[in-house]
């Protein structure tokens, strides 16, 4: 290709380079008209053809470009930081000499100082539609540098993301040359540049000259003598970046206006960094965390310390600005300075709670940093001060201020002890209604505590009452014992105490205790006495409705004996512990019970054995829910309702159906298991169902087995339950046993264990039916205490 080729192309190549800005500069210029027009829309109730016309009439009246009026239209909707910074810019504008930074257009007209300012303010308008309109951070930076820097003469920007760690990654940038953005892309903790001047300071950040300021930075060999400005972009108190811009030549001192322009466009960088973090760094990976699982390690880890802690919560006004922080958690080390229990600090906010600490002492300073930077803060023996009853106390402690995710948590070590001790013992006298007094009998002197002026009801300035004028200030009933305490101290000068009712100027009765010992020279002497009141009015009236209580009690407990004996006794007189074997049709049936051990404990388990019209043998043993006099009736119900159903010669899954009607319909609500059986002597054949109950167990050669259990729910739990019902033949020699849950249940064990045990206990050799129905209530290793009913039956 020949030079003038290669020119040609050149030239055709710089044409498309400027007609591509041009079409993307008239893209993000319809991007703020096309807003503006949503707001006329909504504002004019018309449609977007007729609001884009009004727009562009608007604008020809006013003398305006319609990106002008619009950026305007934008202002006066929004009332946000760039509505803020506009406005200061036009009122500067045509004020030439009202404030630093005036006169910008310096011999131009009130027009043309206009005009400037509106420019200014379209170009905030266009960064801030393009950085809204960006996918990444990368396009943010060159939107804000093409429209809103650039023509402060700015050549390069970059924007930083700040770490929890305090470390930086390069978020995006524009003007830098790819290698240095590269090279620039993570600067560690700890390493001193502009940007972190700016996270750690909080503020705006100038340098004349990045060389003079000997911090290194991004771009330092492309313009090293270029001015900087680094300013700190954060939300909610919180600093999640920083926006640096870079200047070609040394940097002239700023106007205030071009300061908050650049403090916007922080704003800008920040919602873009909470919004689309950068792939891949610290901040992308503690924004994309959830915040209650990070919270609630950070609590763990409170309450895991051996030092006073608590984890404190950014609390913001209605604006979104940090106000205080809220105390949302604190460790069981904790001991709050002004005596308060824990309970009562959780949950308040800082400032609320520890004023003095937090503004005097400048403890909320620290947190405040910390969570603004999240860099640690220690400090060594700082002073803190708490009010105790609207007096401050100091204590020296260590501390410590650390930042987790959106949380801080703050670690104090209270170094003085001493303080601490006398502090605890205030608290300890003011929650003990205690105050100390003494009273010198050589010079007449009466000292008291302020808690003594609270109990007598005197205000701090009365004269304190002597001991002697006690009987003056008791109830008259009280005379005696005051006259023995004073005679055993003051006379036999011995320790001694005594209790009276005192009638306080104010008309309030308060029991009072009073406690003292003499102060004896050597030569013993009586030079004195000290001691202390207690108030015990508390106690008095809590032993008055003590032994009121346990008169309530005694009578409660003699109902309730009452109840549980006439419990008992309708439970023997139906079920006796032990009956004398039954031989019916060739089957020989034996029945134990076992009561609960504790006769409060009287229940609900029953059995039946009984031969039938139909010459079948009727055999049941069952469990109501619950104890006393209440189950044992329902227990009674059940079993006679049973025994007469079973007189209809019907099978025992409809008798089980037909109980299980009553006790929904017909009790109040009766809940219980059941195991009925109907034996037929001619067949040999037991047929079964049960409701919730365990099966029974079928000892055959010296084997014992559980019968395959069969569907049936407990009693009263549905009215449309189903019971199924099993048969099995029974052969000579053959022990078939019903029983209740008090005989196997176990709380530590499984219902298989307890039943695995049970079956090894039966196949343990006996003499006989009844001495194995005893061998098992012997050996039975139930810990429940629960009463327990046995059926056997035996096949001679």
């Amino acid at each position: 290709m020949t030079s003038a080729g290669i020119t040609r192309l050149a030239l055709t190549v710089e044409q498309l380079r400027e007609e591509v800005q041009r079409a993307q500069a008239a893209a993000e210029g319809r991007g703020v008209i096309e807003l503006a027009t949503g707001v006329l829309v909504e504002r004019l109730r018309c449609g977007p053809a007729e609001a884009a016309a009004q727009l562009a009439s608007l604008a020809e009246e006013a003398g305006l470009t319609q990106i002008e009026l619009a950026a305007d239209i934008i202002n006066q909707a929004a009332r946000d930081r760039v509505t803020e910074v506009t406005q200061d810019f036009l009122e500067r504008a045509v004020r030439p000499g009202s404030g630093p930074g005036a006169g910008l257009g310096t011999g131009a007209g009130a027009g043309d100082a206009d005009r400037a300012a509106r420019s200014s303010a379209v170009r905030m308008r266009a960064a801030e539609n393009g950085a809204l309109a960006a996918d990444d951070t990368q396009a943010v930076a060159k939107s804000l540098l093409e429209h809103a820097l650039a023509p402060l003469g700015a050549i390069a920007v970059a924007v930083w993301a700040a770490a929890p760690d305090a470390s930086l990654t390069l978020a995006g940038s524009a003007g830098f040359s790819s290698a240095e953005a590269a090279r620039w892309r993570y600067v560690p903790p700890g390493v001193a540049t502009p940007a972190r001047r700016a996270l750690t300071e909080r503020r705006i950040v100038r340098f004349a000259s990045l060389a003079e300021a000997g911090l290194p930075s991004i771009g330092h060999r492309e313009f090293p003598e270029g001015g900087r400005v680094t300013v700190p972009a954060g939300t909610g108190g919180r600093i999640i970046g920083v926006l640096e811009i870079c200047w070609p030549d040394p940097l002239e001192p700023q106007p205030r206006q071009i300061e908050r322009q650049i403090e916007a466009l922080a704003d800008l960088c920040a919602h873009t960094l909470e919004t689309r973090p950068p792939v891949g760094s610290a901040l992308a990976t503690r924004n994309s965390a959830l915040p209650d699982p990070a919270l609630g390690e950070l609590v763990d880890l409170a309450d895991g310390l051996h030092d006073p802690a608590l984890v404190l919560r950014p609390y913001l006004d209605a604006d979104g600005r940090l106000a205080d922080f809220r105390i949302h958690h604190i460790n069981r080390q904790f001991v709050d300075p002004a005596g308060r229990p824990r309970s009562d600090v959780a949950g308040t906010l800082l400032l609320e709670s520890y004023p003095l600490a937090a503004e005097q002492d400048g403890l909320f300073e620290k947190v405040e940093r910390v969570h603004a930077t999240g860099e640690a803060f220690r400090a060594e023996r700082m002073t803190l001060t708490a009010l105790v009853d609207q007096v401050p106390l100091t204590a020296v402690a260590d501390i410590s201020v650390s930042r987790q995710g959106e949380s801080v948590l703050l670690i104090w070590r209270v170094h003085d002890e001493m303080a601490r001790l006398a502090s605890l013992l205030q608290h300890a006298q003011r929650l003990g209604r205690i105050g100390g007094f003494e009273e010198s009998l050589v010079t007449g002197e009466i000292t008291w505590a302020s808690q003594v002026f609270a109990l007598h009801g005197l205000p701090s300035t009365a004269a304190p009452v002597p001991l002697t004028r006690l009987p003056d200030q008791a109830h008259p009933d009280d005379d005696i014992a005051i006259g023995r305490f004073l005679r055993a101290l003051l006379h036999q000068r011995r320790p001694a105490s005594t209790a009276f009712r005192l009638n306080r100027p104010d008309g309030i009765v308060r029991h009072i205790r009073v406690i003292a010992e003499p102060v004896l020279a050597d030569d013993g002497h009586l030079l004195g006495v000290r001691g202390a009141y207690q108030d015990i009015s508390a106690q008095h009236w809590t032993e008055v409705a003590l032994a009121a209580t346990r008169d309530q009690l005694a009578y409660t407990e003699r109902q309730a004996a009452e109840h549980n004996r006439l419990a008992l006794q309708l439970q023997r007189a139906i079920m006796p512990p032990t009956r004398a074997p039954i031989d019916a049709a060739g089957l020989r049936v034996a029945v134990r019970y076992r009561p609960a051990e504790d006769e409060y404990l009287v229940g609900g388990d029953w059995y039946d054995a009984t031969v039938l019209p139909s010459g079948q043998v009727l055999l049941c043993v069952g469990d109501v829910a619950g104890h006393g006099i209440q189950a044992a009736t329902d227990m009674v119900v059940l079993r006679n309702a049973l025994r007469g159903l079973a007189t209809t010669g019907t099978g025992p899954a409809q008798l089980l159906t037909w109980l299980n009607l009553m006790a929904n319909h017909l009790t109040e609500h009766v809940t219980a298991t059941a195991l009925c059986a109907l034996y037929d002597p001619d067949g040999r054949t037991l047929r079964w169902a049960r409701a919730g109950h365990p099966p029974p167990v079928l000892v055959r050669q010296g084997r014992a087995g559980v019968l395959p259990p069969i569907q049936g729910l407990l009693l009263g739990a549905l009215p449309e339950a189903v019971y199924e019902e099993g048969a099995v033949d029974l052969e000579a020699g053959d022990t078939l046993l019903m029983y209740t849950d008090g005989l196997i249940e176990r709380r530590d064990r499984s219902l298989q264990e307890t039943l695995d045990h049970l079956l090894a206990t039966v196949e343990e050799p006996t003499s006989g039916l009844e001495e194995l129905m005893d061998h098992l209530l012997t050996h039975s290793n139930a810990d429940t205490d629960d009463d327990t009913c046995i059926v056997g039956i035996h096949l001679p």
